[in-house]
């Protein structure tokens, strides 16, 4: 009889799609071990496909729109931070696009981020980033900086696209039709990648900052006003990265 740890090392080798063939080879295998392995992989086979359902629930607007042409989805991250900028995406994913586990970024892990960053950055059609500086912010107020910010991105397209889905904003001075759809990252393929994109890029370049001013805790607080952050801020006082328009509670 074939050992239960061969059969663990074949449901670990296949693929989501063989799954039902080694749950039909094994079903009437009738040790604890061998039905607890098939109890497993089912629990992991109807996942991905919830998963898959949800994913398709996410292209409600991608699908209303594709006729049109190019879709791109904007979002951006860094609004709330008492330092560094603030960062927006633009990204036009592929007609079939295939990529599961597309959130909002807020609700994933950072390695989750991580992965599905690389894979956004091999299989978008286009990716355009765009930054305000912490001294604009402080020049023209978050919201104006966020919206240009946006435009900038949207103008490092390496194609036009035809409409743009934007998480909750209309972005003024931009003539190509858009559609804010409020918590977009949680209900848009496009605007999910964007969201990841611009949270991926942000955490890294915090994480450079950190390596240079190293007594604000930037690599773990990303700018925000957690406890620590605070202190050092009162501590050391502001540095070149703050933004002067958000600190005056605290220096």
């Amino acid at each position: 009889m074939i050992k239960i740890q061969e059969i663990k090392e074949e449901f670990e080798s296949a693929s989501l799609k063989d799954y039902g063939l080694l749950f039909e080879k094994y079903r009437e295998d009738s040790r604890s071990g061998v039905q607890k392995l098939i109890e497993k992989y089912e629990k992991k086979e109807a996942a991905y496909q919830a998963e898959l359902v949800r994913t398709e629930e996410m292209k409600q607007y991608e699908r209303k729109y594709e006729h049109l042409g190019y879709v791109c989805g904007i979002d951006e991250v860094g609004r709330g931070p008492l330092a560094g900028p603030v960062v927006a995406c633009a990204v036009i994913l592929p007609k079939d696009c295939q990529i599961l586990y597309l959130n909002d970024s807020k609700k994933l892990t950072a390695k989750k981020r991580e992965e599905l960053y690389e894979v956004i950055m091999k299989e978008a059609v286009s990716v355009g980033l765009g930054m305000a500086s912490p001294a604009r912010i402080d020049e023209i107020n978050i919201l104006q900086a966020t919206y240009e910010a946006m435009r900038e991105a949207v103008g490092k397209l390496s194609v036009t696209p035809q409409i743009l889905l934007n998480d909750a904003v209309t972005i003024p001075e931009v003539i190509i039709p858009q559609v804010p759809i409020i918590k977009g990252d949680a209900k848009s393929v496009s605007i999910a990648a964007a969201s990841i994109v611009a949270k991926v890029t942000r955490d890294r370049m915090m994480g450079e900052y950190d390596k240079i001013m190293p007594q604000y805790g930037f690599a773990s607080n990303k700018g925000y006003g957690a406890a620590a952050h605070i202190e050092a801020l009162k501590t050391y006082g502001p540095s070149p990265i703050h933004r002067k328009s958000f600190i005056g509670h605290f220096v």
